[in-house]
This record gives C-alpha cells, sequence and structure tokens, in this order.
C-alpha cells in the first residue's frame, strides 16, 4: 500500500493494523515534520513500514528504488492537516498571523512572499482567478500592488487585511462559510507548491503501478482537484484501465462534518485497475 499524503499517519494507522507482517506500507509526504509524526504513530505496526520525504510526483520512482513494480492499493488525501495551518514556518493561516510562506517542502525557493511582492497586477490577478476562482481577483491583485508600494508584503495577516478590504468583507466567516481570503490563500498555496501539476504526476503514473484489481483512492477538496481526478478515471476507465467505484464520489456525513467542520468539501473518489 502507498499513502502518498502521509500526514499525521491517521488514515495509515487505520489500513496497517489490518495489514498482516508480510505486507508492506510505503507513505511520502514533502513536509519533513509529517514523516517525524508518522514514524512515532506507525511504530507498532505488524507491517513493514517505509516513509519517504517525497513528492507523490515521484511515487513511481521512489517505489522502483524501494524495489516494488506494482502495488495493491494508493490513497491520497490532498487535504492540509491542522498542524500544518496551526505552523508558523509554513505560513498558511489567514486566522494567526505568521510569515507569508505557504512552502509545504521547504526545498522550494519561492514562496507566498516573493510572488505577492513581485509579480506584476496581472499575472496576480490571473493566478487568484485561475487556482482560487476568485471573481474577483483583478480587485484583489489591484490592492496588493498598491499596498506593495508603501511596504512589502510579509505576513499573512497583511495579506488577509488587504483581500478583505478589497472585497470590503470584514476578516471573519460570513453566510458563504468561508473567510473573504480563503480563495487568494488558496490559489498562491497551490501556485507554491505546483499542487495541481504533483496531482497530474500522481494520476498519470498510477495505472502502471497498480496491480490487476489494485484500487487508487483520493480525497480532494476544492473542484480544481476534483475535476482533475474525475476527468482522469473517466478517461481510464473509457479506455479500459479502471473501473469507477461508485458513481458519484463519496462526500461525509453531516455527522462527520459536525465533528470536523474541515471534511465539509471533501470529495471521495475511487477507481480500480482492470
Amino acid at each position: 500500500m502507498v499513502d502518498a499524503t502521509i500526514g499525521h499517519g491517521g488514515h495509515s494507522l487505520l489500513f496497517g493494523q489490518i495489514l498482516g507482517t508480510k505486507a508492506v506500507l510505503i507513505g511520502l509526504d514533502v513536509d519533513d515534520k509529517a514523516i517525524e509524526r508518522a514514524k512515532l504513530k506507525l511504530k507498532d505496526l505488524p507491517c513493514k513500514v517505509i516513509l519517504l520525504n517525497s513528492n507523490f510526483s515521484q511515487v513511481a520512482e521512489q517505489l522502483h528504488e524501494q524495489g516494488f513494480d506494482k502495488v495493491d492499493f494508493i490513497l491520497a488525501d490532498l487535504g492540509l492537516c491542522s498542524a500544518q495551518l496551526a505552523d508558523a514556518r509554513m505560513g498558511l493561516s489567514f486566522q494567526t498571523n505568521m510569515p507569508l510562506d505557504m512552502r509545504i517542502d521547504k526545498r522550494i525557493k519561492t514562496t507566498a512572499a516573493d510572488i505577492v511582492n513581485t509579480a506584476d497586477e496581472k499575472s496576480l490577478a490571473d493566478l487568484i482567478y485561475r487556482f482560487g476562482q476568485e471573481r474577483a481577483s483583478r480587485r484583489i491583485a489591484r490592492f496588493i500592488v498598491q499596498q506593495r508600494r508603501r511596504e512589502p508584503i510579509d505576513t499573512t495577516g497583511q495579506l488577509a487585511a488587504i483581500v478583505c478590504r478589497a472585497l470590503k468583507r470584514p476578516g471573519k466567516e460570513t453566510r458563504s462559510r468561508i473567510h473573504p481570503a480563503t480563495r487568494t490563500f488558496q490559489a498562491l498555496r497551490i501556485a507554491v507548491n505546483s499542487e495541481l501539476e504533483n496531482l497530474k504526476c500522481l494520476l498519470i503514473a498510477a495505472p502502471a503501478l497498480l496491480k490487476k484489481n489494485g484500487r487508487i483512492a483520493v480525497i480532494s477538496y476544492h473542484s480544481l482537484e476534483d475535476g482533475l481526478v474525475k476527468s482522469d478515471f473517466k478517461e481510464n476507465k473509457r479506455q479500459g484501465i479502471y473501473t469507477i467505484i461508485a458513481k458519484k464520489p463519496i462526500v461525509p456525513t453531516r455527522d462527520e462534518v459536525i465533528k470536523n467542520p474541515r471534511a465539509r468539501s471533501a470529495k471521495l473518489r475511487i477507481a480500480q485497475r482492470q
């Protein structure tokens, strides 16, 4: 089994507890702290555990380096964990003022602050619209450029305040249930971490890595990710490579959302290799 986004190791712990001693669980994550946390959580599993500080876009290379050509199951949970949102060195949260970084993988050179302070207004607007699906992207980009002429935009608090001013909305959740800066922050995070490109790499690699009847399961949290997964599974089904498990994505129940509000936008899609 491959857990492409090991995170805290929660999913792998559940799967690992039902895997036998001959099984191998391979976990990937670009966050080195996540690898450390998962190592502690999974240390008592009966199966062999291999944890790798790597992006899932390199899953094929990583598996081959470990001596595996095929696997039975690939899981990718594309969401952020609470620890990452709270980690000041990540610079992901608009709820707490922290350095405007957004690199999940610290080996990446360009930060969100670099983009916000150097990209031209049109490029900023296009980025926020494309990756954040923010209709007010041009206005937000204009406000960002005007503000950075006065002083550099170095913190998440600065950026969140600018977006709120641009949208003429207070910095809190409204009837839409999301903070005014959510889409802008999402767009920058996707751009910094090349998230959609990496997901495409994983989806392209999966068919060759899965054994017959092996499965791939992807949990996405916004329509850009889900659209890529849906389209990939549909195309592979058309080519006779996949069978799609459940015609519609599996979504959390009302009780699950009450217990974990961050799960409200989660969509799980599963495909099986023919």
